[in-house]
């Protein structure tokens, strides 16, 4: 398991079409991908999860894979972030 703390700069925290491109990308893994809010986990590949974190700008997740492609995962999703989703 592989795992990556960002912090989320985008204008609108990750709601809307932020959680919609992270959903995206997450989904193109084969590995299973998990995002921890705090003390909450939810399912990285599902967009009612990602929303259902109200992750506003300035906060702290940790986003986990694991599987076959779990480094690429986690590089590919903190590009994301490093590129201001």
């Amino acid at each position: 398991m592989k795992s990556i703390t960002v912090t989320v700069n985008s204008d609108t925290g990750l709601h809307a079409r932020p959680a919609g491109q992270f959903v995206s990308v997450a989904s193109s893994y084969k590995s299973d991908i998990k995002v921890k809010k705090n003390d909450r986990e939810i399912n990285g590949k599902s967009i009612m999860g990602i929303l259902s974190l109200c992750v506003n700008t300035g906060e702290e997740i940790t986003i986990y894979a694991d599987g076959v492609d779990e480094n690429e995962a986690v590089m590919g999703l903190n590009k994301l972030f490093s590129e201001g989703l």
